[in-house]
């Protein structure tokens, strides 16, 4: 990768991954997280979860430093909250690269996370989850497309992709940019990513997730976009 640190033209880096691979992969380690954020895990009560949270921060600091060429101790990335204007919590961005958006995901031994030009959201969820109750989602999603799943023999997966698709929309902080869904079958994931047009490794999500031999734990890049993806509402959350 040749774009130098916090171009714009970096190209976009999506990734994702099991919490056992992250937390084995020989670049990311737990002390590369900051103070602020090791300072927030203590309130996390069950291990698993503590886990996820933390391998979906290492997973962001390894996006950003393929995106920008910095190992990934010299990335530092921030959080602020759209809503009230506070640091240490709300959406992940990177200080030092103001050209490229940042957003990460975790659910149940999952992580992914996108670093990119403009803005850029993802969200993964495991296959069997189930999004509901179906009442609630006719208030947060298109009432045509939670019907439409709903028609289906199995709504669960319909209902799911409808899911992903509006929590990375809503990571990204708009509507109207590329919207990408997967599925990582040796992760047992749906994953959804929003902006980052070309995010690199595209097309070769098959080969690395079949990569068991490699010394590296693999790590699934995300596909090339779709198509244009039908609308979906901005979030207002």
């Amino acid at each position: 990768m040749n774009a130098g640190p916090g171009r714009v033209g970096a190209a976009p880096v999506a990734l994702v991954a099991t919490t056992a691979e992250v937390l084995a992969h020989p670049e990311l380690d737990e002390d590369l997280l900051a103070p602020w954020e090791r300072r927030r895990l203590v309130g996390i009560r069950v291990p698993a979860r503590r886990d996820d949270v933390v391998a979906a921060r290492l997973l962001l600091r390894l996006c950003a430093s393929r995106a920008t060429g910095l190992p990934p101790r010299a990335v530092e990335p921030a959080q602020r909250c759209p809503g009230c204007g506070r640091d240490g919590h709300g959406r992940p961005y990177l200080p030092d690269h103001p050209g490229l958006g940042a957003s990460f995901s975790h659910a149940d031994g999952l992580a992914a996370a996108v670093v990119g030009p403009g803005p850029v959201g993802i969200d993964v969820e495991p296959l069997t989850r189930r999004p509901g109750p179906v009442p609630v989602l006719r208030r947060l999603l298109p009432h045509d497309e939670v019907d439409a799943a709903c028609a289906e023999p199995d709504p669960g997966p319909a209902l799911l992709r409808l899911w992903v698709r509006r929590e990375a929309l809503f990571k990204a902080g708009r509507d109207d940019v590329p919207l990408t869904v997967w599925t990582d079958l040796r992760r047992a994931a749906v994953v959804a990513l929003a902006g980052a047009t070309g995010a690199a490794g595209a097309g070769r999500a098959d080969r690395d997730a079949g990569a068991a031999e490699t010394p590296v734990p693999p790590l699934s890049p995300g596909p090339a976009p779709s198509p244009p993806r039908s609308p979906a509402p901005p979030s207002s959350r």
